[in-house]
């Protein structure tokens, strides 16, 4: 191998001291799961973030980097974050007008109705792909026809966590698991809260218009943040219609905005349902985004102090094959999502790294881009401090380890993908 790209030719920080934020973070992050279990995200994993950059920080001013240098490289890698920041404000405070509107309501209440036990779940699964598929973004599609398939999952007395498996697309296991549904449904229960949703909402259909606002503009590809800002506005104006003159004034403005930014808080007289209905706003967001800034500044440390390019120089090495290529820039990919805590981390930051490697090899980028959607995008969501992870918990409000065995397609996707290239199946070359 060239000695150029030999790691023990190369200056600064050295390979144990590299691995020293990585092997404190998971120490820290285990013991955070082993002691708070599905707390863990409320503050044990950022404060692990936080305490691993930090030594990430040290070890880089240890070889020379001034702090100001360190700031400013996670000053960039935090500002990375933003749009998804201010996408997450805009998700909460959706789901709290929706609420207000009466939209989540009215889609709960006529999925109790119309669609069987025995293929909700297989419905949930058809409808978040075509959605997902129209609109490119799992994102929107979790915020939206996901709320209320939770909505709807609960209130029936079926499972919340494999109807989040479903809406992360875990296919295959539910094809089958959804004619066992029947036998879980208490008919008394669905028709309390069906009761209690049509005497305290208004289920006409102008209530379903936020919602075809906002998908009908995701799927014009409008930037995700006008679609859901706009879905909001609708659900605003549509409260607003449906309330009586003797109420309207700043009375009505004060509740919209006090559940734009606190959230909405049912009082149905249905114990159950005011549960099921009370969440969304802004404010419900802030703990998604302190992972998400946290996850950053870990990232940016290990970038600028070194440890991070140190590892990737020891990750190319001994690659002798394409199959074998592709293989470890997934589990690279695999394994940024869990160190980094960021999706498009682990994305960029593999694509980086192997891109001239794959070009050596003659093989097609689009291997390298198959295998990090493979590897990257789809385990995103099943760390529980990854930004991605954090946001479908916070949105769905079921905890990741909770919906995490029923999300199937999820787990097998890199599994499937590491067997292709074991047997070099797929793995084209410029001669192909």
């Amino acid at each position: 191998m060239n000695s150029d790209t030999n790691p023990e030719t190369q200056p600064g920080v050295g390979v144990l001291a590299a691995l020293a934020p990585v092997a404190f973070l998971t120490f820290l992050l285990v013991s955070a799961v082993v002691l708070f279990g599905d707390a863990t995200t409320g503050g044990p994993a950022q404060i692990a973030l936080m305490l691993s950059g930090i030594l990430a920080g040290l070890i880089g001013m240890r070889h020379g980097i001034a702090w100001t240098d360190l700031e400013s490289a996670t000053a960039i890698s935090v500002s990375r974050a933003m749009p998804a920041v201010f996408i997450l404000l805009m998700v909460g405070a959706l789901i709290g007008v929706w609420m207000l509107s009466g939209t989540v309501p009215f889609l709960i209440f006529w999925g109790l109705q119309i669609i069987a036990p025995e293929v909700f779940y297989f419905v949930s699964v058809l409808i978040c792909a075509i959605i997902a598929v129209s609109v490119g973004s799992s994102w929107t599609t979790a915020s939206t026809i996901g709320v209320a398939l939770i909505g709807i999952a609960a209130a029936a007395g079926l499972s919340v966590e494999m109807t989040a498996g479903a809406i992360l697309i875990a296919l295959i296991y539910f094809a089958f698991a959804s004619f066992n549904a029947a036998t879980e449904l208490e008919e008394g229960r669905i028709t309390a809260i069906s009761t209690a949703l049509s005497d305290n909402y208004d289920l006409s259909f102008w209530a379903l218009l936020p919602a075809l606002v906002t998908i009908g503009m995701a799927v014009l590809r409008m930037p995700a943040f006008l679609a859901l800002f706009s879905g909001t506005v609708v659900g605003a104006l549509v409260y607003l219609a449906g309330t009586s003159d003797e109420s309207m004034g700043l009375a009505v403005a004060e509740v919209i905005w006090a559940t734009t930014a606190n959230g909405y808080e049912a009082a149905t007289g249905h114990a159950e349902l005011d549960d099921l209905l009370s969440r969304g706003g802004m404010e419900s967001m802030l703990n998604t985004i302190w992972i998400a800034l946290t996850a950053m500044f870990f990232g940016g440390m290990m970038d600028k102090s070194g440890c991070l390019g140190v590892m990737v120089r020891y990750l190319v090495m001994g690659v002798k094959s394409g199959s074998n290529l592709m293989q470890r820039a997934g589990l690279t990919a695999l394994g940024t999502n869990v160190i980094a805590s960021d999706q498009y981390l682990a994305i960029v930051l593999p694509a980086q790294m192997y891109r001239e490697q794959f070009k050596s090899m003659e093989l097609k980028s689009r291997n390298l881009s198959r295998v990090l959607e493979d590897y990257g995008t789809t385990t995103s969501p099943l760390v529980p401090w990854n930004s991605c992870g954090a946001f479908m918990a916070g949105t769905l409000l079921v905890s990741t380890f909770a919906y995490l065995p029923y999300c199937v397609f999820n787990i097998m996707s890199p599994l499937i993908s590491f067997a292709y290239a074991m047997f070099n199946f797929k793995v084209e070359s410029f001669d192909d």
